[in-house]
């Protein structure tokens, strides 16, 4: 037996829906890891004397608390989005999981 038309549509709304999961994860991860590098040079301002800041394919010397607050706006952005993409996550999830309840269900019939 087959599955009907709108059970098959259902399929693929589901496997549409596990690879946004799966975008979203990965988007996640490429966040973190500059996250992680933002952090990284943070931890390494709070000590330094002279500070530099690539422009272009230019190193000039800047500011160590000019420096810190666009890392921190930096930070504070991929944060939001961090979140934002977590909250997007769990919409899909549910989604996911409730189509897939509807898929169970309807082959069970």
């Amino acid at each position: 037996m087959s599955p009907s038309k709108e059970t098959q549509e259902a399929m693929q709304r589901l496997h549409l829906l596990e690879q946004n999961v799966q975008t979203l994860n990965s988007q996640k991860q490429q966040f973190a890891a500059q996250l992680f590098e933002l952090e990284g040079a943070l931890k390494e301002l709070s000590g330094a004397q002279t500070t530099y800041k690539i422009v272009g394919g230019l190193m000039i010397a800047t500011d160590r608390v000019a420096l810190e607050n666009d890392l921190n706006g930096k930070k504070e952005m991929i944060e939001l989005r961090v979140q934002t993409l977590e909250k997007q996550e769990k919409q899909i999830k549910e989604k996911v999981k409730k189509l897939h309840e509807e898929i169970l269900a309807a082959h069970k019939e």
